[in-house]
């Protein structure tokens, strides 16, 4: 599989299976509606789990920008493929959040509350305040990509048997640090879906929140970077 084309089809899955969870889980007349923040850990950490499964022997399964960047940072990556992952992995977010959209369709229609058809598709802080809100998305990715960094196999990302334990890794992390911000952990997993959350006919959506929309890029990206960082001088 061409390594573009796996961070595509990788980062699509990702959001499908883990938008879609939350989908399940807030949207009104599912079958899995209101069954909690467990139910959409897990369904992330499942996400996480096949999408870096399928993915990791083509094109080492970063399926996240912030990822890539420190795998660059790192020099485990080379920073001249850095541009085409992201775009795959950007696009990809967008095609996995318009997938979620066409199979809860009616269940859209079915709910009042703006929010909750917002929150399908990007994360919101429970108590809006910048600099906790930022240290939330940083605090937690730093968590994943130095645990990501310290289990990588191959030079360019991870190995498919180290994708349960990326699994995993992601369910610790939502079960205890998902609380503030909904641990977006990725632009691909938050900034493609709110793009299609602004463009698609959604009845009775509210706006994108873009007043909101930098945390989740630049604290994970902040993040990302520290644990690189630190992984470069202590390895």
């Amino acid at each position: 599989m061409n390594p573009l084309f796996a961070e595509f089809i990788g980062t699509a899955i990702l959001v499908l299976l883990g938008n879609g969870v939350v989908a399940n889980v807030i949207l009104s007349k599912t079958k899995g509606f209101n069954s909690g923040l467990v139910v959409i850990a897990l369904g992330w950490a499942m996400a996480v789990f096949v999408a870096v499964f399928c993915t990791a022997a083509a094109s080492g399964g970063h399926l996240n920008p912030v990822v890539t960047i420190a795998l660059a940072v790192a020099d485990k990556f080379p920073w001249a493929q850095v541009p085409g992952y992201i775009l795959a992995q950007m696009a990809g977010g967008m095609m996995g959040a318009f997938l979620v959209w066409v199979v809860y369709y009616k269940h859209f229609a079915e709910t009042a509350c703006q929010d909750t058809k917002l929150a399908v598709f990007c994360t919101s802080p429970a108590i809006r305040g910048t600099f906790g809100n930022l240290a939330s998305e940083a605090i937690a990715t730093f968590v994943l990509v130095y645990a990501v960094l310290n289990m990588a196999a191959p030079k360019v990302g991870l190995g498919a048997m180290n994708a349960l334990p990326v699994g995993l890794l992601v369910l610790g992390i939502g079960v205890s640090l998902g609380g503030t911000t909904g641990y977006a952990m990725s632009p691909a997993r938050d900034l493609g879906p709110r793009i299609m959350h602004a463009i698609l006919p959604i009845p009775g959506k509210r706006d994108s929140d873009w007043k909101y929309a930098w945390v989740p890029v630049i604290g994970p990206l902040l993040g990302a970077v520290s644990a690189a960082l630190l992984f470069t001088l202590t390895a």
